[in-house]
């Protein structure tokens, strides 16, 4: 699919969140479409699979995990210390003090990132801060974290230690991945983790 039809559903689908989150909530803190088409240009919503094993690794207290998905589906398997809000309820007041604070990091995620990228939509349109969304959801993490994909014992360096961390994160997380050993004595230190600021609520509103 080209760029253009891309970002063509993109923002149309973001007119059609923007419309249908209810007046009241956004006549103070409506975010422009321009600036959240911005950010989704630049993906800067998301955080990658290896960035949360390393926050989980380190025990990092900083991060909360939001499971957007069914109360069944969270009950079946969830990510380790994820609270489940499901969609249905994001917009519930009793939950707002998870999703629109400064203290900790909320990666909200699904089985793919579309629901994801959604709930970040909602909450960015409605001024909240500091929500990103998972990369690919469920479905990417345990392709990549729980069951990575072995290299060759030719491959860069960097993969090959990558490729280690993710062994490393699986059995830590609960996998099964470690049956295999890795092609190589590279350490595998933990992925840099991207320093996140603060986002400002905007400004403006009727």
């Amino acid at each position: 699919m080209k760029p253009r039809v891309i970002f063509t559903v993109v923002f149309f689908a973001l007119g059609l969140i923007i419309a249908a989150v209810p007046q009241s909530r956004t006549m103070q803190y409506r975010v422009g479409a321009d600036d959240m088409l911005e950010d989704l240009h630049g993906k800067s919503q998301f955080i990658s699979p290896d960035e949360v094993a390393a926050f989980l690794v380190e025990d990092n207290p900083v991060i909360r995990l939001i499971d957007l998905r069914s109360p069944e589906e969270y009950q079946a398997f969830h990510l380790p210390g994820a609270v489940n809000l499901p969609m249905t309820d994001l917009l519930n007041s009793d939950y707002r003090y998870l999703v629109d604070q400064d203290m900790m990091l909320n990666v909200f995620y699904s089985n793919g990132s579309v629901k994801a990228n959604e709930a970040w939509m909602i909450t960015s349109q409605l001024g909240y801060r500091n929500n990103y969304v998972l990369e690919g959801g469920l479905n990417y993490w345990a392709e990549v974290i729980m069951n990575p994909e072995r290299p060759s014992s030719t491959s860069p360096d960097e993969e090959i230690a990558r490729y280690n961390f993710r062994m490393g994160a699986s059995k830590a997380l609960g996998g099964d991945a470690g049956a295999e050993t890795a092609p190589a004595d590279v350490e595998a230190p933990l992925p840099a983790i991207t320093k996140r600021p603060a986002k400002k609520r905007a400004s403006g509103g009727c």
